[in-house]
């Protein structure tokens, strides 16, 4: 069920982060409820006035790994893949992503499509994300790295409806603000309970997935997902039962010009790409392996 996947996954990219110096903070001066809107209001607001970046993702996606190269452009975010398994792309694969990337730049058609799911990628992010402080109930946890520490449960009387809001709302778990900023510091969530699709036949969520993130402020407004880590298991149309496991290692966050174009972005990672080649630099992939975050998960 990769539509169900990739819905998942925006949840969890929805939320952002910023790990605080601070270790002595005084006490709350919101109750949490107010202080999640709050914090809901500041990613929202900061996020209309984003700027544009270009990084290296290292993504693991169950056995198999990755390192891409993204820019993110006026015609949405562009992604080329340089290394699969921890070597350069043979030439078959890099035919592939260059005939990808010329599809993109002649094509209006294809532009147009590319952002237009661009778009309603964010819109459904924007929606679940201002959902959040009503769908669950929050109760201060102490403090940690310059963060207050939240506690959440589903709120029983949340009414959630769509596949979207009903997977988010079936998670518990914790939240890290920045004291400072009033910014989602850190997340680990835990399906708690079997979410189905109609009815079980076309498919279930099982209880036990988790995930959990953390992200670094890279701009007075910007924060970006830094790390990135989910384990969901899912049942699709009563016969196929597999693990979605992904693991995302980001970096190198870069600014370029705002509003670049889809064919200034594919030539500015055509240059990453050859550069990276040439030089056979690849980011750590042991990293996977390494804690990342600056806060106590628990998985």
């Amino acid at each position: 069920m990769p539509g169900l996947c990739k819905k998942v996954l925006l949840l969890v990219l929805t939320l952002t982060a910023y790990r605080g110096d601070a270790e002595d903070l005084p006490p709350p001066q919101l109750p949490p409820d107010q202080l999640v809107r709050e914090v809901v209001y500041n990613e929202m607001h900061d996020h209309q006035q984003h700027g544009y970046w270009r990084y290296w993702i290292a993504r693991r996606v169950q056995n198999e790994t990755m390192l891409e190269q993204q820019v993110e452009t006026a015609g949405g975010p562009i992604t080329v893949v340089t290394f699969a398994n921890g070597r350069p792309l043979n030439g078959t694969a890099r035919q592939q992503e260059q005939a990808r990337l010329s599809r993109l730049l002649t094509s209006p058609q294809e532009q147009a499509r590319h952002l237009r799911q661009y778009g309603q990628d964010e819109a459904r992010v924007g929606k679940i994300l201002t959902l959040l402080p009503d769908a669950f109930l929050f109760e201060f946890d102490g403090q940690e790295k310059g963060c207050y520490r939240l506690r959440f449960r589903p709120n029983p009387s949340y009414p959630a409806h769509s596949t979207e809001e009903r997977v988010f709302h079936a998670m518990t778990g914790t939240v890290w603000v920045d004291a400072r900023y009033k910014r989602l510091a850190g997340l680990e969530g835990r399906i708690s309970e079997n979410v189905d699709f109609g009815f079980g036949l076309l498919g279930r969520l099982y209880k036990g997935g988790w995930f959990r993130l953390e992200r670094v402020r890279v701009s007075a407004t910007d924060w970006k997902t830094e790390r990135l880590e989910m384990h969901m298991n899912i049942r699709a149309l009563l016969l196929t039962s597999f693990s979605r496991e992904t693991s995302e290692i980001r970096g190198g966050f870069t600014p370029v010009p705002a509003g670049m174009s889809v064919a200034q972005g594919i030539a500015l990672l055509e240059q990453a790409q050859s550069a990276q080649t040439t030089s056979g630099t690849l980011p750590a992939p042991a990293s996977f392996e390494q804690p990342g975050c600056a806060f106590a998960f628990n998985p």
